[in-house]
């Protein structure tokens, strides 16, 4: 799938991934390959991404994540790298 994470200021990831966990507001959760359309607001807290064998984390505070056609696109108010 692929994953767009952006802020205000910036893009600050765009690439294939094949796992994206974040922080909802009611709690934590995963998005695989094919999830279905979803719309929810974030927290404050981690972003895990798997790429293949490599993870990566962003710290964000709040923001939206969409779900749509094997596309994700996280609106983040501000990430911390």
């Amino acid at each position: 799938m692929y994953l767009e994470i952006i802020t205000p200021d910036k893009k600050i990831f765009s690439g294939k991934v094949n796992y994206v966990q974040v922080p909802g507001d009611k709690g934590s959760f995963a998005v695989l390959e094919f999830h279905a359309p979803i719309i929810s607001t974030l927290g404050n807290g981690k972003i895990k991404i798997k790429e293949g064998g490599t993870e990566s984390f962003f710290d964000i505070s709040g923001g939206i994540i969409e779900v749509k056609d094997n596309n994700v696109i996280i609106l983040a108010e501000s990430v911390l790298i």
